[in-house]
């Protein structure tokens, strides 16, 4: 299993092209399995759900994408993952509902770092923070995936520091009554994107196995 660390922005049709080819080197045996940590310059993407209405304001690219869900906002100070993993080596059935809860754990484990509470609402793909006094229920981190041959491609965003702004733009994964965050303001400092890759590498094995830690 290969970590693949992006330092600068990588343009969405670029990390597509690489996503699937290397897919298509693990289903033919002569590909290591990896998760690659990037950020993407401002962007979003519609996933297999998404509905025409729920892009408000085309303002930056507009990607069609082959992954689950629907309108994601990508951009700096979000550190997106993705995950291409063999299935079927992995599970004894491949089963996709087990996957997508071993991705949240993993986030939830990755936020527990920081002293937030990650939390996964029924109905509803990503992970959220709890209602406080002073804030609504809001969305930290969303999950996109899309499988073939039984490996995994696309992956997770989890928003470390980006401009909120950006996502008025669309109506995030189609939940119009909720909003999002970040790490940094919930956290209400700032907070390096190592720090975030550090903890999203050493919660891998406790998730996925040790050896592919």
């Amino acid at each position: 299993m290969e970590w693949i660390l992006s330092k600068h922005p990588v343009a969405y049709p670029v990390a597509l092209e690489a996503m699937e080819k290397r897919v298509g080197d693990i289903h033919a045996g002569c590909g290591n399995e990896g998760v690659w940590l990037l950020e993407h310059p401002a962007l979003y993407t519609a996933g297999t759900s998404a509905k025409a209405e729920d892009l408000l304001d085309p303002r930056f690219p507009v990607y069609e994408t082959g992954r689950g869900g629907e309108y994601t906002y990508h951009g700096p100070g979000q550190r997106v993952a993705y995950v291409m993993l063999d299935l079927k080596q992995r599970q004894k059935t491949p089963d996709i509902k087990k996957y997508i809860g071993q991705l949240e754990e993993w986030i939830i484990r990755a936020l527990a770092d920081f002293d937030i509470q990650g939390e996964r609402r029924s109905g509803r793909v990503g992970i959220w923070l709890a209602a406080t006094h002073t804030r609504p229920e809001r969305k930290i981190a969303a999950i996109g995936v899309r499988i073939r041959h039984w490996v995994t491609y696309h992956g997770i965003a989890v928003n470390l520091d980006p401009d909120l702004s950006h996502f008025s733009g669309i109506v995030p994964c189609g939940i119009s009554e909720y909003g999002v965050t970040s790490i940094a303001r919930e956290l209400d400092r700032d907070v390096p994107m190592s720090a975030l890759d550090q903890a999203l590498q050493q919660n891998w094995g406790p998730v996925f196995g040790s050896d592919s830690a």
